[in-house]
């Protein structure tokens, strides 16, 4: 198996190169931009399993070229380091699009433990897709679900979500009718307690509804329990 090949976008050099460093040392390969539009550049026109992208950036800043990537390219996981303490910044990079974030400074530890988390996080995210096919699809009425390729049809026509879209539409749908509070979405899709942070999966919910419910105001397939959280609705549902 060929190892895992991971972006960093650092305009530091020295922190470029100590990231490099140890992700190297555990068997990754890693590649090196030093600007947001040389970053987004690859980012978009070379395989990646992970983007390691700083905020602070000369030519354009992280949100834009995270912005970028899941405009044209969603589901490679994003891990973003700011060394900026407003939650804003946190919460803005993780409704754009980000998997996780680091606050600098850091510890190399800390990194790599979020690395290997990610790719835990979307091995278990397939683990659980009870409901796959031989072909690594999924079916619901009008809506087709490819787990291998990450991509959605609904009515024939392409849709495109964003890697926690894909991954929120995945666990739902091969498990109809079970209920997940967001606590718990939050430590499956984002990987562990984003304490306080209820808010991430509402806006992600809501943002799935708008790009694959008729009338999102009255959900067909994904489902308010109220109280609690969210599930997807049973194949009997879907049938009345």
């Amino acid at each position: 198996m060929s190892p895992k090949r991971i972006l960093i976008v650092e305009d530091d050099r020295e922190i470029a190169e100590l990231i490099s460093l140890h992700l190297t040392d555990q068997h990754y390969e890693t590649v090196r931009c030093e600007d947001g539009p040389s970053g987004l550049n690859r980012a978009l026109n070379e395989p990646f399993d992970l983007i390691v992208l700083d905020l602070m950036l000369p030519g354009m800043d992280g949100f834009e070229v995270c912005r970028g990537i899941r405009a044209q390219h969603s589901y490679v996981p994003i891990l973003i380091l700011t060394s900026r303490a407003e939650e804003l910044d946190r919460v803005l990079g993780l409704e754009l699009g980000a998997d996780d974030y680091l606050t600098k400074p850091f510890s190399i530890r800390e990194l790599i433990a979020r690395v290997k988390a990610i790719f835990r996080r979307i091995e278990s995210v397939s683990q659980m897709s009870t409901g796959k096919t031989e072909s690594g699809q999924i079916h619901i009425g009008e809506l087709e679900i490819d787990l291998e390729k990450r991509k959605i049809t609904l009515e024939g026509k392409p849709v495109e979500l964003t890697a926690k879209e894909f991954d929120l539409l995945k666990l739902f749908s091969s498990n109809p009718g079970k209920a997940y509070s967001r606590e718990r979405l939050l430590n499956i899709v984002w990987g562990y307690q984003f304490d306080g942070y209820d808010h991430t999966v509402n806006s992600h919910i809501n943002r799935l509804r708008a790009k694959i419910e008729r009338d999102p105001a009255n959900p067909r397939f994904i489902k308010t329990v109220w109280g609690y959280g969210y599930r997807f609705a049973e194949r009997e549902e879907l049938q009345q």
